[in-house]
């Protein structure tokens, strides 16, 4: 089987590190709105590639985490005059929900960011003692200049990153690019004791500490979406390898473009949302994930109605195939088919052909 690595900008053949069994970390939802078909998209990719896999004879280890304390839930919850933690469980009821109507697997861990402040606080106090992170107040910024590989992920240098990005001054910083890792805590948000005063993580640091809890040093597959590539991943990446001293922190980084709605990305900011509990009023969910998987998963797909109701209608007579007595026509033999099917499926989870 093949696959295309993000960070050698290539498919390459796929073997797990031990040869025998798969470690996924696949980055989860900020739940602070009801999870839409954007997310979907990815999940049911992940899905099937977990379902593939183990179909070879891999056992796949699968963590996928939830983001539930960041800027967006606090400013939502303080909207709805909400808890934190009361906003972000009414949506993690949604994505489960949302995910078993579709038929995807559950991850094996879940991991919130909320439950695992103590090994990212030591995963960032390994950081600093290395010298690759500083405090700043009450903050804690990661240095980009003694990563000697950033930007080997998505492929761009440091000098050309800054040449090229709007960055907030922060006097605190050494360096713009500069990422948080601890962010001080502001009067009425959620705030956790750490070396550096009372705060919450930032973004990019829980990932890199939930992956090494419950996977180890090394992972197979890091998966998410296109858009995550930088910063989010590059970060991952940087932090990760420094805290281990080891490399690759992932071996294959897996990647499906995103959902479009009209000309513009689905997504929760730009507020152009279909949600999966909408979409799933309209069509059955074998449809909606047939629909998907109509597109290769790193090409950008433009949700519609019509679309989703056309791929509908072909479930519908796929079915009737299937359901006629078989006495009806000719046995066809389906081996040239299977193989087929398992050649497309090898090349690049090419699920269209497939």
């Amino acid at each position: 089987m093949r696959l295309y690595n993000t960070l050698a900008s290539k498919a390459q053949e796929f073997t797990p590190a031990d040869g025998k069994s798969v470690k996924m970390y696949v980055c989860g939802v900020t739940p602070y709105s009801s999870t839409h078909v954007g997310h979907a998209l990815s999940y049911v990719v992940f899905d099937v590639l977990r379902r593939y896999l183990e179909y070879l004879g891999y056992p796949v280890r699968h963590v996928q985490n939830f983001t539930d304390v960041d800027d967006k839930i606090i400013q939502r919850a303080q909207e709805q005059g909400v808890g934190v933690e009361e906003l972000a469980d009414k949506y993690i009821d949604d994505f489960f929900h949302t995910m078993d109507a579709l038929n995807i697997q559950r991850a094996h861990v879940y991991p919130r960011a909320t439950q695992e402040i103590p090994p990212i606080v030591a995963t960032i106090e390994g950081l600093v003692d290395k010298g690759y992170a500083y405090p700043a107040g009450s903050d804690v910024y990661f240095r980009v200049n003694r990563s000697e590989g950033y930007g080997k992920l998505s492929h761009r240098t440091l000098d050309g990153m800054m040449a090229g990005a709007r960055v907030e001054v922060d006097r605190q910083k050494e360096n713009p690019m500069d990422f948080v890792l601890w962010k001080g805590a502001k009067p009425g948000e959620p705030a956790w004791d750490s070396p550096w005063g009372p705060g919450r993580p930032g973004w990019h640091i829980e990932c890199t500490s939930m992956s090494l809890t419950y996977l180890g040093d090394e992972l197979d597959i890091h998966g998410g979406g296109q858009d995550l590539i930088f910063p989010h991943h590059e970060n991952e990446i940087a932090q990760s390898e420094a805290a281990t001293g080891q490399e690759p922190f992932s071996r294959y980084w897996v990647h499906n473009g995103l959902l479009q709605l009209g000309r513009d990305k689905m997504s929760k900011s730009l507020g152009n949302l279909v949600s999966v509990e909408e979409a799933l009023e309209r069509f059955d969910p074998d449809s909606i994930r047939l629909y998907f998987l109509g597109s290769h998963y790193r090409s950008r797909l433009s949700y519609s109605d019509d679309d989703c109701a056309a791929t509908q209608r072909g479930m519908g007579r796929l079915r009737e195939v299937l359901e006629r007595p078989s006495g009806d026509s000719e046995p066809l033999d389906p081996t040239p088919f299977q193989q087929r099917f398992f050649e497309a499926m090898d090349d690049d989870l090419n699920t269209p052909r497939a």
